[in-house]
């Protein structure tokens, strides 16, 4: 399993090795690589998918950031530890705002984003963070993640990795995004950029994306039936789809 040193901690990430376009997966709060496991499997030859650990999170070592430009300025050290150049880049939700974030600050390499169930700005309710940063899990948590009708099987999954996250780590990522807002500045992205919504989610709901996608200069939506919030794992097929089509798309039309 590859690691990579960064500022002398041990950070985790997952690579399917190829010689397609790279596509670099940030996940969102709370999560880790294995959010991405649809895509690293099922992606066609034609991308070359990377999904990592952010600090503190999943097998990376380190703490976890307070704020997205901490988490953004990590991940361009990893891009760069690992020689990564003219990738595709991807995030969920606050993973979302890391990329959106990158793009700005750091825009050589980048060929496109896809931006999965985020938006320019994350404002996350009170009580959820007043519940976490008193160290408790909120109960109902579960059902602002998944679409209404996610089987039984992947519930009791998400559920029983909900139980073994930290609420503290959870509070450090949810309060990073509380503060996020890039809302004056989504003109400065200037890279073709997918937007990927489930149509029954609940915590960036359908609306947020479609303002993202009409504000970003070069952004297109795809919304996803009968998905919730983790449509990358609700509706997987769906959204490698579109990813490969956004791909070929910026492929055919020469961007790269």
């Amino acid at each position: 399993m590859p690691y990579i040193e960064i500022n002398s901690v041990r950070c985790y990430y997952s690579q399917r090795n190829g010689t397609g376009t790279p596509i670099l997966f940030c996940h969102g709060s709370g999560g880790g690589h294995h959010h991405w496991l649809f895509q690293l499997k099922n992606l066609p030859d034609s991308l070359e998918p990377i999904a990592v650990d952010l600090p503190g999170h999943g097998r990376s070592e380190g703490p976890p950031a307070s704020n997205i430009e901490t988490y953004r300025d990590w991940l361009h050290q990893f891009t760069e530890s690992l020689k990564l150049k003219d990738f595709l880049l991807a995030g969920h939700s606050m993973g979302g705002a890391i990329a959106m974030a990158y793009a700005m600050k750091y825009p050589d390499h980048v060929l496109g984003l896809v931006l999965i169930g985020t938006g320019c700005r994350l404002k996350v309710l009170p009580e959820l963070l007043s519940s976490l940063k008193k160290e408790t899990m909120p109960a109902d948590f579960i059902q602002y993640l998944y679409g209404e009708n996610a089987s039984d099987e992947l519930l009791n999954r998400a559920r029983e990795e909900l139980t073994a996250t930290n609420p503290a780590l959870l509070y450090s990522d949810l309060s990073a995004c509380n503060n996020f807002n890039i809302t004056d500045k989504l003109a400065l992205i200037m890279q073709p950029s997918l937007v990927i919504c489930g149509s029954n989610d609940l915590l960036t709901p359908v609306k947020y994306s479609r303002f993202l996608s009409d504000k970003l200069p070069r952004g297109e939506i795809d919304i996803i039936t009968d998905a919730g919030h983790m449509a990358m794992i609700e509706k997987p097929d769906e959204v490698n789809n579109s990813i490969v089509l956004f791909h070929n798309k910026l492929h055919n039309s020469g961007e790269y």
